[in-house]
């Protein structure tokens, strides 16, 4: 429960903290308000779109990279081969 609890206290911690430059009851040193005022209210979606792109870049490395792990696709190769046996003794069709 100590990571879950310091993962909620910065998302906390920099909802509000966006919230505060949202409303601009906080500034921003070193930006101009009409910069700030354009780019604050698209940041969470610009880190959504990072965070989607980096999960699918994360995705596609591992499975690209999924070769080179002899062991681990053999391991799974069985465990596949033993869920497809217990599925053909309880009758069920699975090619």
């Amino acid at each position: 429960m100590a990571r879950a609890h310091r993962v909620a206290g910065l998302a906390l911690l920099f909802t509000v903290a966006y919230t505060l430059v949202f409303y601009q009851f906080l500034n921003i040193p070193f930006i101009s308000a009409d910069a700030a005022a354009q780019i604050i209210p698209v940041l969470p979606w610009w880190l959504l779109v990072s965070f989607g792109a980096y999960s699918l870049w994360a995705l596609g490395w591992g499975l690209w990279t999924f070769q080179d792990c002899p062991n681990a696709f053999t391991e799974l190769m069985v465990e596949i081969n033993q869920a497809k046996n217990e599925l053909r003794a309880k009758g069920v069709t699975v090619d």
